[in-house]
C-alpha cells in the first residue's frame, strides 16, 4: 500500500528518474496498490489519483484505468492479475464501436469480435477490462490479454492535441480469448461503478489544483488587484470541489454498498465547474506569458478541458435534476 504522502513520494520518483514519469515507473514502484474504494480509506484513494494527475493528466488518464481495473476485478472476483501487468478500462459504449462475446467453453472462456473505441493508452497496456454484449443483448465485461493473435491496436481514433500521452485509439478484436468478469449487467450494477466515477473527477481535480499552484506561485509579491481577484475565485472554486470530495469519500465509506449515482452525479460536476473555473481565471489572471512560455503550465491547460468532457455535461446535470425532483423533498445542501 502506497505511503500516505503522494506528493513526496512522487517528487522522489521524479528525481530518481528525471521530470517525466511513466506508468511502467509508478506499477514498479508499487504505487498501484490503492486503497480500494468503500474500504475506509477511499480519500487516500482519491488523493493519490490526484497528486498523480498534478503530474501529468496523460499519465494519470492510464494510472486510472490501471488501478479502476484492478477495483473492478476485486469486486467482482476476476481472475488473477499477473504480476506487474498493466491494464486498461475501456467501457465506452459509442453505437458505431462495439464488441460481441460469444462462449467459447464452459469456464467462462470467451471469443471477443469488434472495434472497441476509446481506448486510452493501447500501447502501453498488456491487458484490459473490455465492455461488450453477449448474443442475448446483454452487457457483459470480460478480461483480455492484449499480447495475442486477433487483437491488433491501431493509430486511429485519436486526433487531439490535448491529452495526447493518452492515446485513446480504436483497438481490433477477431476471435480474441478473453474471460468473463461477473456475469451480464454486473459491471453497472456494482456498488464501485458509480464509486470509480468519483475517483476520475479526482484526476480532474488534481490537474486543475496544479494549474492553481502555478498561478498562486506565480503571482508572489505581486499586488495587483484585478490578478488578486482571480485568484480568490480560484480558491473559492477549488475549496469547495474539495469539501465536496471529502464528504463523498466519508459517505462511501460509511455506506460501500449504497447506490452512489446521485453522490457521484454531484462530485463530478461540482468538481467540473471548479476545473472550468480555474482554466479560466488562471489564464486570465497570468496572461500569455505562461501559455506560451511554461512547458509544464501549457500541457495542463491544453490536457485538462480534453479530459472533462469524459463528464457527460448536460445529460449528468438533468440526471441529477431528477433524482432530486423524485428525492421526495429531502435536500443535500440542507445544513
Amino acid at each position: 500500500m502506497p505511503d500516505p504522502n503522494p506528493g513526496e513520494t512522487l517528487s522522489r520518483l521524479q528525481r530518481q528518474h528525471g521530470a517525466e514519469l511513466r506508468l511502467s515507473r509508478l506499477l514498479d514502484a508499487h504505487l498501484d496498490e490503492l486503497p480500494l474504494p468503500g474500504a475506509g480509506r477511499t480519500l487516500d484513494r482519491w488523493r493519490w489519483l490526484a497528486a498523480v494527475a498534478a503530474c501529468d493528466l496523460s499519465l494519470v488518464k492510464l494510472f486510472e484505468g490501471h488501478t479502476d481495473a484492478l477495483a473492478i476485478l476485486a469486486e467482482l472476483g476476476g481472475p488473477d492479475v499477473p504480476p506487474g501487468s498493466a491494464w486498461g478500462t475501456w467501457c465506452a459504449e459509442p453505437p458505431d464501436a462495439r464488441l460481441e462475446f460469444r462462449p467459447d467453453g464452459d469456464d467462462g472462456r470467451l471469443r471477443i469480435d469488434g472495434t472497441k473505441a476509446w481506448c486510452s493508452g493501447a500501447a502501453s497496456v498488456d491487458h484490459a477490462l473490455v465492455s461488450g454484449w453477449d448474443a442475448d443483448g446483454r452487457p457483459c465485461l470480460a478480461a483480455v490479454a492484449l499480447r495475442q493473435p486477433g487483437v491488433r491496436v491501431t493509430d486511429t481514433g485519436w486526433q487531439a492535441v490535448g491529452m495526447a500521452g493518452s492515446a485513446s485509439v480504436n483497438v481490433c478484436f477477431d476471435r480474441a480469448v478473453g474471460q468473463a468478469v461477473g456475469g451480464p449487467g454486473d459491471y453497472t450494477a456494482r456498488p464501485g461503478f458509480w464509486q470509480g466515477g468519483i475517483g476520475v473527477a479526482a484526476c480532474w481535480f488534481g490537474g486543475a489544483q496544479a494549474i492553481a499552484d502555478m498561478a498562486m506561485e506565480q503571482s508572489r509579491g505581486r499586488s495587483d488587484p484585478h490578478r488578486l481577484a482571480h485568484l480568490g475565485e480560484i480558491d473559492v472554486a477549488l475549496s469547495g470541489a474539495a469539501a465536496v470530495l471529502r464528504e463523498a469519500a466519508a459517505a462511501i465509506d460509511s455506506h460501500p454498498q449504497a447506490n452512489a449515482q446521485e453522490l457521484a452525479l454531484r462530485a463530478r460536476l461540482v468538481v467540473e465547474a471548479a476545473c472550468d473555473a480555474v482554466l479560466r481565471h488562471a489564464t486570465r489572471a497570468l496572461g500569455a506569458g505562461p501559455l506560451c512560455r511554461n512547458a509544464r503550465f501549457a500541457r495542463l491547460v491544453a490536457d485538462l478541458p480534453v479530459y472533462l468532457r469524459q463528464s457527460h455535461a448536460e445529460r449528468d446535470l438533468a440526471a441529477l435534476g431528477q433524482g432530486t425532483v423524485d428525492s421526495g423533498g429531502a435536500r443535500p445542501w440542507t445544513l
